[in-house]
């Protein structure tokens, strides 16, 4: 069993793209606090054993495939939970990425769509659709990037990435005054590189440990870093914050 604290219990949290990398480890620490945590991506294989592991160590979760840049399906799964489990309390973010470096000469008008569609866009409409269920009070976090701060100094960056989490960044100050008059906050999360399996593809093992020379701890970003950061900020103690983007990069970019 795992160890509940019961600070989240009671409360309902949607996780989207939580079924592996820091999604995963969003999911499981949000249901080891006691949160009912219903966690949405697209592979169905994934998000079960996911859901597995967590209800055997004692949390509730619940899975929901669906493709997360399709308005109309994500409207439909929303709905599909809050007539299962009431209004949302918490809702997280972290849909996106990207699979390669592609030099700026060469990005493709499709390329620049796609990065901006998985990134920005499917924050906004995800955010158009769930608000209504939201509860008063609720914590909204994104994830976002240090991409979106600039090009980093000491590694490889991608300029469509990067555009799209500064949106994503700008998009969360909108929100936390649309959003203010019911007391629901909005923020971010900005890692820098993460050993998740998706950048470990991108980077590799030896480009993760060149990254982390290049910050003042010399640490190599695990996603329990980030993870720790959206759970503070969807905690009764980050009442007060909103509009907000949290840095978690080992200070690379200050």
């Amino acid at each position: 069993m795992m160890t509940l604290s019961k600070s989240l219990s009671g409360k309902l949290a949607i996780v989207l793209g939580g079924s592996q990398g820091i999604g995963a480890t969003v999911s499981r620490q949000l249901a080891q606090e006691g949160a009912h945590v219903c966690v949405l991506a697209r592979n169905k294989d994934t998000l079960d054993d996911l859901i597995k592991d967590i209800q055997e160590l004692g949390g509730k979760a619940s899975a929901f495939s669906v493709d997360a840049t399709s308005s109309e399906a994500l409207a439909s799964t929303f709905t599909s939970i809050h007539k299962q489990f009431g209004k949302v309390d918490i809702f997280v973010h972290l849909v996106g990425g990207f699979t390669q470096f592609i030099p700026f000469e060469k990005i493709t008008e499709q390329e620049w769509n796609q990065v901006l569609q998985l990134n920005l866009t499917s924050a906004m409409l995800s955010t158009q659709k769930i608000e209504p269920l939201l509860k008063d009070g609720a914590r909204v976090v994104y994830i976002g990037s240090i991409a979106g701060l600039g090009p980093s100094p000491s590694a490889k960056s991608y300029m469509p990435y990067g555009v799209a989490k500064a949106g994503l960044m700008t998009m969360v100050k909108y929100l936390a005054k649309e959003f203010g008059s019911r007391k629901i906050t909005v923020n971010s999360v900005s890692p820098g590189s993460t050993a998740t399996e998706r950048v470990r593809k991108i980077r590799g093992d030896d480009g993760l440990l060149e990254v982390a020379k290049g910050n003042p701890l010399n640490h190599v970003l695990q996603p329990e870093d980030s993870a720790a950061a959206i759970l503070f900020l969807v905690s009764q103690q980050a009442k007060g914050i909103t509009g907000s983007n949290l840095n978690v990069n080992a200070g690379s970019v200050m």
